[in-house]
């Protein structure tokens, strides 16, 4: 066996080899980088449904301390600026509660947000009403151009009458 190897034969080699290491090594961080940008998306998805969970359960904290007026939630709020006036009635309340809801609904989510209260009356001899509440939002499509629509719905059993 002869144990002499002649280099020249052998140049070049090793530049291929750093070649296709670079190539393997950049298609991995290609796909590093896709999976940064589907976690920011994915991430940002959650942070606006935590939103929206906050923003019903302040509605619904809002509808059980006013329950005399349950049926005015349903509507579009106006700004009565109860918090300056000496009295406001339970009607009055509820319409600047809706209206301040639907102002940090805008607030915290996409600006198309939305927010709907349905309340279905309470049927005796049951004192319980139930509030359905629904916020819909959209969100920037990441696959395709346009938007994709989001909501969160629940639904919340409010007593109207003492003792329930």
């Amino acid at each position: 066996m002869n144990k002499n190897f002649k280099i020249k034969n052998n140049r070049g080699f090793t530049l291929i080899e750093a070649l296709i290491a670079f190539f393997i090594l950049s298609i991995g961080m290609l796909g590093i980088a896709s999976l940064q940008a589907i976690s920011l998306k994915a991430g940002k998805t959650s942070v606006y449904t935590s939103v929206a969970t906050m923003k019903v359960d302040e509605v619904l904290e809002s509808m059980r301390a006013n329950p005399g007026a349950l049926a005015t939630y349903m509507g579009a709020g106006a700004a009565n600026n109860c918090w300056d006036a000496a009295v406001c009635t339970e009607i009055q309340l509820a319409e600047d509660d809706v209206f301040l809801w639907q102002k940090n609904l805008k607030d915290g989510l996409p600006s198309t947000a939305t927010g709907v209260v349905r309340v279905i009356a309470a049927t005796a001899p049951s004192k319980m009403a139930t509030v359905e509440i629904t916020v819909s939002w959209k969100e920037r499509n990441k696959t395709a151009a346009g938007s994709v629509d989001k909501s969160f719905k629940t639904t919340a059993y409010i007593c109207t009458a003492v003792p329930c």
